[in-house]
């Protein structure tokens, strides 16, 4: 790392069917060897689904699904003495939203389906209606940090 100066946090450009930042970070995550033409037809039919299955504007429910899913506090592994103990730290809105778009991508990809862009709005639409294996991970992240409340001392 530098010492001379922080690095600037570079985001991308809104997405050109929604105009949303949350939306082409979504497109980004879901990339795999560089092609985001076929993650933008992913995405969008994901958002067509949404759409017809819950009769409300799909921008709107992924917004809400990104709420539910985002964590508060979240452990990481300290070294001290010897010994390593897991210390809740408290997560920063910008990783809050990494952790939750990469849990809702990553849980999609685990269901059932022949086709991802089904898999990704059922994802989206179950965790906006706060179900789901995206909300587990959430409530077990949330547990970790919970039972090692005693060691919230050692925080940097």
């Amino acid at each position: 790392m530098s010492r001379r100066n922080i690095s600037k946090k570079r985001f991308p450009k809104p997405d050109s069917t929604y105009s949303s930042y949350l939306v082409s970070l979504l497109i980004s995550r879901i990339l795999k060897s560089g092609k985001k033409n076929l993650a933008q037809n992913i995405v969008n039919g994901a958002f067509d689904i949404i759409k017809a299955k819950t009769n409300e504007d799909p921008l709107v429910v992924f917004e809400k699904a990104i709420r539910n899913a985002s964590p508060v506090v979240e452990v990481k592994a300290r070294r001290i003495g010897g010994s390593t103990y897991q210390v809740p730290i408290e997560v920063s809105g910008f990783r809050a939203t990494n952790l939750s778009l990469k849990w809702i991508i990553t849980y999609a990809r685990q269901r059932v389906g022949r086709n991802m862009s089904i898999k990704l709005a059922s994802e989206i639409i179950d965790t906006a209606n706060e179900v789901g294996n995206t909300i587990k991970k959430k409530e077990e992240t949330h547990k970790m940090a919970d039972a090692n409340k005693a060691f919230a001392h050692f925080r940097y």
